[in-house]
């Protein structure tokens, strides 16, 4: 399987683009994520990879979207981008993922990636605006890979993006990555209705025919003003996406991505390990993108980006919130706790339409990634050696038991909800776990 892949990449990259990224994702990025290693021994915080929403603007309505996309456009411009990315790389980052809303509508994003050469990207998009001309330009630029999601077959795409024709436009986007020889991934929110279309060897067999280099399943996350809950994957379910995620890296040749597992296959949430945080639009740094809460802003002029990582207690606060109460996604199993540190810090609502906090306290809980005593563990040597030196938590976890679920003591004298209430949010877990 690894010299398939390797036969691939040889053969259906452009060996500019392959050097780019070996250099600059490869061993460039492995040294940002060390850099990161060593400030945690001092008790420093900088993420080692920053995801940026630089514009709220997208051309589609999909289900349960938490971004603002028919609010007033606002985006991060070239200026304000460039210092970003500046500051960032003094601490020794050099990896961006670039989200919006749709990012191929921000009239200078080519420019910004062009910019900066020493840097790599991984932009996050549907597609649609990848013309034959911009895929020749991100040929040109090198340092770039689109990540074009597809949310299933044609009709299920179109019900779940909220437009026609979405999924022959996004296909249409990829094959005009794919010509030109650009590095392309193509990723899926996996819920209800497209699991069954997307989670197959038939599927995966597709992308590789087409000569997609990388695969990316996200779990669908309900959040936002219309959560659309009942897409959310039962517990069952998404041990059947890790279970597939495992065994496809282990015989097909392509890379399959995933953000929320180590290598033994024990759950992790980027933010609560500090090596990913989000910049929204506005210039506010958030836990993540759903996490839609910041106390600080990159355009505050005052505190450099290195002191407002650093420093913040709010996203310090998040970190160990978040990690002493469940190795997943505290979001969904414990939003009242998140609820409670947003108060107490308060932290402003960083949406546009300025309901999030009421959206957090009406949230139904859910589960997440973390299933304790059903781990599964890679089978694949090659993503065992990445994820056990780049990919972890890096201690994060380390002395908490999270076999109860309690209030950690940053809030246990600041918790207002009844014991009652706590009961009633672990039967509710309980019955959503239940076999």
């Amino acid at each position: 399987m690894y010299l398939r892949m390797a036969k691939r990449v040889l053969l259906e990259l452009d060996k500019r683009l392959l050097l780019k990224f070996v250099w600059n994702m490869g061993v460039k990025g492995a040294l940002s994520v060390f850099k990161f290693k060593r400030r945690l021994k001092q008790g420093e915080y900088f993420p080692p990879f920053l995801y940026v929403s630089v514009i709220n603007s997208c051309n589609l309505r999909c289900q349960g979207c938490w971004v603002d996309v028919a609010a007033k456009q606002q985006r991060i411009d070239f200026d304000a981008m460039s210092k970003l990315i500046a500051d960032a790389k003094a601490m020794g980052n050099v990896f961006f993922g670039i989200v919006g809303g749709e990012p191929f509508m921000h009239p200078e994003l080519l420019k910004i990636l062009a910019a900066h050469p020493d840097c790599y990207f991984q932009v996050f998009t549907n597609g649609h605006f990848i013309t034959d001309e911009v895929a020749k330009e991100l040929r040109r630029i090198g340092n770039v890979t689109p990540l074009i999601s597809i949310e299933g077959n044609e009709i299920v795409s179109d019900v779940r993006r909220g437009r026609d024709g979405v999924y022959s436009k996004s296909m249409e986007g990829i094959q005009n990555c794919l010509k030109n020889k650009v590095f392309t991934g193509v990723c899926t929110s996996v819920c209800k209705n497209n699991i069954d279309d997307i989670l197959t060897d038939k599927w995966v067999d597709r992308l590789i025919e087409m000569g997609v280099l990388y695969t990316w399943f996200h779990v669908y996350r309900p959040m936002g003003p219309d959560a659309c809950e009942a897409l959310c994957l039962s517990p069952e379910e998404q041990l059947r996406l890790r279970q597939f995620v495992v065994e496809t890296r282990a015989k097909k040749p392509i890379a399959v991505i995933d953000a929320y597992y180590d290598g033994e296959g024990k759950a992790l949430c980027p933010a609560a390990t500090g090596i990913s945080h989000h910049i929204n639009p506005w210039g506010d740094i958030e836990p993540c993108p759903i996490v839609q809460f910041s106390r600080e802003n990159i355009h505050d002029t005052s505190t450099p980006l290195r002191d407002k990582f650093m420093k913040s207690s709010f996203l310090a606060d998040f970190r160990k919130l978040a990690s002493s109460t469940t190795r997943g996604c505290i979001v969904l199993e414990r939003p009242e706790l998140l609820e409670e540190l947003v108060v107490l810090h308060e932290a402003k609502d960083s949406t546009a339409r300025k309901t999030a906090l009421a959206e957090l306290h009406a949230m139904t809980v859910r589960t997440s990634q973390f299933n304790p005593g059903r781990e599964i563990p890679e089978k694949s040597l090659a993503y065992r050696i990445v994820k056990r030196f780049l990919f972890n938590d890096f201690g994060a976890y380390d002395g908490y038991d999270h076999s109860q679920s309690a209030a950690p003591g940053i809030l246990r004298a600041k918790h207002s909800r009844s014991e009652s209430a706590s009961n009633e949010t672990n039967c509710v877990r309980s019955e959503a776990t239940a076999p």
